[in-house]
């Protein structure tokens, strides 16, 4: 059976918010917000399908639901990050794909660029990168499965914080905006752990 990439990319666009949890949340200096309560907690975890991260769930409760990352906040949509109109909530429950898992298909997807040369109808060119162009677009949001958007580092760079499968726990950063790639954080050759990225987030962690 064919698949129609416009229908399936519609359908995986609706996995994202975008309602008060997209908009930036205001600077709150002087009073950040609270830490979370175990309920709270485990609401959230709940109604979005997911166990959170040891390190990041001690976080929320000990520290604080935000400030130093995209704040978890249970809004009148429900609970999810403020700050974060990336995050595929749909996704949130598949596990995060390592890079090499899809390189291969990565490169065959790239080979199948419609050309215009290849067409003598400009109208079925037309229809077929149409085709194309959604496949790509799905492909892009399958990589973070399993992931959310933690943080905005500017100019669509990204960290992300696995959630699901066997890199639980793991940060990760969206490099896409310029190296179409989506790289592992490391601290001393080691996978860094929550805390140990609050602590340094710097781009010496990335695996350039």
């Amino acid at each position: 059976m064919t698949t129609d990439w416009v229908a399936e990319a519609r359908r995986m666009a609706r996995g994202r918010r975008f309602d008060e949890l997209s908009c930036p949340p205001a600077r709150q200096v002087d009073c950040p917000a609270p830490p979370l309560s175990e309920t709270e907690i485990c609401e959230a975890e709940a109604e979005l399908g997911i166990a959170l991260p040891d390190q990041y769930r001690e976080y929320l409760l000990q520290q604080s639901a935000g400030v130093a990352v995209n704040r978890l906040h249970r809004s009148a949509a429900g609970w999810g990050w403020h700050g974060d109109s990336s995050t595929n909530y749909d996704l949130l429950t598949t596990n995060f794909p390592h890079p090499d898992s899809y390189r291969a298909y990565a490169d065959e997807l790239d080979t199948r660029e419609p050309l215009t040369q290849n067409f003598a109808d400009h109208n079925a060119y037309q229809a077929a990168w149409k085709q194309w162009d959604a496949e790509y677009e799905v492909f892009q949001e399958r990589k973070t499965s399993g992931a959310v958007f933690i943080q905005d580092n500017g100019c669509g760079f990204s960290t992300l914080l696995v959630v699901t499968g066997p890199h639980r726990g793991s940060l990760w950063f969206d490099g896409r905006a310029t190296c179409d790639q989506i790289l592992p954080l490391n601290l001393g050759g080691q996978p860094v752990s929550f805390m140990d990225w609050l602590a340094h987030r710097s781009m010496d962690l990335v695996s350039w």
